[in-house]
């Protein structure tokens, strides 16, 4: 178990799914106040039993407050903003009237522009983009399963370096970066090169790649992803393609999180990865063919999920 931290943060984690689930569970684990705010069915177990954090290192049971009231962030120092990127501003508009002055909201979220469209609906609040690489999924109620990796790369912003320094602390790790943008587009295309396949096939990452012809429909998609990051400017950081082969080995067992969202009936974030790249190539006059069939075939499959 982690010591506590001897200047504990006070956390509220708005939309406490698998994501904000895990690094509220790893704040809370390290002796931080967190209060995660979610769905009834996990608040209720979370306030009665706490959080059961089922990770490759450890499996414990972490006490945290939890509210189903997006008021719980009243009081916080941080706020890990987890939610679905469809409900951005509806999100940021609920928080806005009961954030602490000088509170920094962290974006967990996918996609690329949620950090912009965040402070256009929180002026003056301090906002910072945060690039997610972990694999999770909610096991059951109040039931974190955790299937590989954690890693965050954070915006700059006052409060980031101190931050990120708390998440180190508490197993996280956590780099702050002055190409977040870059970062954030590295991660889109990771996405866009699996979310829709994963779903599509409901099949996990480690299974996926070895279909006939996946490999290749993966690679235009990610040629297309690059040429519009290009044409928008965007300096991408590191190897793409050795970043897009090493999901599958890091993550073998992973569903998508857009095949969660299909599996559970829910809407997924498919406008937000590669119907993202799909806009954008049409503003900027790149032709995306691979992107905009797997946005079209996900959406043929969630309308026939709400049908």
């Amino acid at each position: 178990m982690t010591t506590a931290n001897p200047s504990p943060l006070r956390v509220a984690v708005l939309g406490a799914g698998a994501v904000g689930c895990y690094y509220g569970g790893m704040l809370a684990r390290a002796g931080h106040h967190v209060t995660l705010i979610g769905r009834p069915q996990h608040v209720q177990v979370f306030n009665a039993l706490g959080l059961r954090m089922q990770t490759q290192r450890f499996d414990e049971t972490v006490p945290v407050s939890a509210s189903t009231e997006a008021s719980a962030v009243a009081g916080a120092d941080l706020v890990l903003f987890a939610v679905k990127s469809p409900d951005t501003e509806s999100a940021g508009g609920q928080i806005r009237p009961h954030l602490k002055p000088g509170a920094l909201v962290l974006c967990l979220q996918n996609g690329v522009d949620n950090a912009e469209r965040l402070r256009a609906v929180l002026p003056g609040v301090e906002v910072a983009a945060a690039v997610v690489y972990v694999a999770t999924e909610m096991a059951g109620p109040g039931h974190l399963r955790h299937h590989g990796r954690g890693e965050l790369v954070i915006e700059p912003s006052p409060s980031s370096a101190a931050v990120a320094q708390a998440l180190i602390a508490a197993g996280v790790p956590t780099e702050v970066s002055d190409n977040v943008r870059g970062a954030l587009w590295a991660k889109l295309i990771l996405n866009c090169a699996y979310n829709a396949l994963s779903a599509v096939g409901h099949i996990v990452y480690g299974e996926l790649v070895k279909q006939p012809g996946v490999p290749a429909i993966m690679r235009d998609v990610v040629a297309e992803c690059r040429a519009v990051a290009a044409a928008d400017g965007v300096t991408l950081p590191g190897d793409v393609e050795l970043a897009v082969r090493r999901i599958a080995e890091t993550m073998p067992s992973q569903y998508s999180s857009t095949a969660q969202d299909l599996m559970r009936g829910k809407p997924s974030e498919i406008d937000f990865l590669n119907g993202y790249v799909v806009r954008r190539g049409e503003a900027l006059g790149v032709p995306t063919p691979a992107n905009r069939v797997l946005w079209a075939v996900v959406k043929l499959v969630e309308g026939r999920s709400a049908a």
